[in-house]
């Protein structure tokens, strides 16, 4: 991981109609917080309401200054979703995403009114959201394209400033590479992301992730070639160098993402719960 820049502003105007609330949950994972998009003037679409946290719901709606009519979530993590249903409960907001999978780190509370697939749209008398289904964070991930500015809400598909963990199983290292990929080609004038600010250059950035994901790729394979036969645990302080021993328990799960997809690619393979090249 990168560090992630300076504080960020509560809240902040982005374009006519478009409007950006911080969450106060700062950590290690979510850099200066969630980022909470509001979008229309007259009638309210949400996009991320974040953690369940009674503040900022109360700051939602106190900003929101007209009906939210729509509340809509990247992906069911619990830094993106739990706000979704206490938020819908207060407004009476129709709720859309995509169902959590099985398994830890999932907002099991996540229930929505409508399943957004990819293509699908939400369309307003003031403006459209598209979704673009892009999962390899995780596999209900949605980034939300904004039709009139032709910018898109990238969730944890793409962060200011940093790299996101793909935790295995739901999380997948090949269709996360596939998904950025795509993106690159929808040519976005910018990308809103979950955490941290706005950015202005989306083929620049999203490039930079890909050859990063693919450098470190490289550095698994030769750390397997080197030293064969040791467990995604002990192969870890051979990739990640870079990365301070009290997130090792982190960078385990984007190492095991790694071996993952490079034995999707036929290039390594586990026996005895340790890992080699093929």
């Amino acid at each position: 991981m990168t560090a992630f820049g300076p504080e960020m502003p509560r809240f902040s105007e982005l374009a006519s109609g478009v409007r950006r609330l911080l969450a106060p949950n700062p950590s290690i994972m979510t850099g200066p917080g969630t980022n909470t998009y509001l979008f229309g003037s007259s009638e309210i679409a949400v996009i991320d309401p974040g953690p369940n946290l009674e503040e900022h719901i109360d700051q939602i709606v106190a900003t929101a200054g007209a009906p939210i009519r729509w509340v809509l979530v990247t992906h069911t993590h619990p830094d993106h979703s739990p706000a979704a249903m206490p938020l819908a409960a207060r407004t009476g907001a129709e709720v859309l995403g995509r169902p959590p999978a099985e398994g830890e780190h999932q907002d099991m509370t996540f229930k929505a009114d409508r399943i957004l697939n990819d293509g699908d749209s939400l369309a307003t008398g003031e403006f459209v959201l598209q979704a673009v289904h892009t999962p390899g964070h995780a596999s209900n991930h949605l980034c939300f394209r904004h039709e009139e500015t032709n910018w898109l809400v990238t969730g944890d598909q793409v962060i200011d400033g940093s790299t996101v963990v793909i935790d295995p199983p739901d999380g997948n290292m090949k269709d996360y590479i596939e998904s950025l990929r795509r993106l690159k080609v929808m040519r976005f004038e910018a990308l809103l992301p979950g955490h941290g600010e706005r950015i202005d250059d989306p083929v620049r950035i999203i490039d930079w992730i890909v050859d990063h994901r693919l450098e470190r790729e490289a550095k698994v394979l030769a750390a397997l070639q080197a030293n064969p036969n040791l467990s995604s645990h002990d192969l870890v302080p051979h990739v990640y160098q870079d990365v301070p021993e009290h997130l090792y328990g982190w960078a385990e799960r984007s190492l095991l993402a790694h071996l993952l997809k490079l034995e999707d690619d036929g290039l390594a393979e586990i026996g005895n719960e340790t890992w080699s090249t093929t």
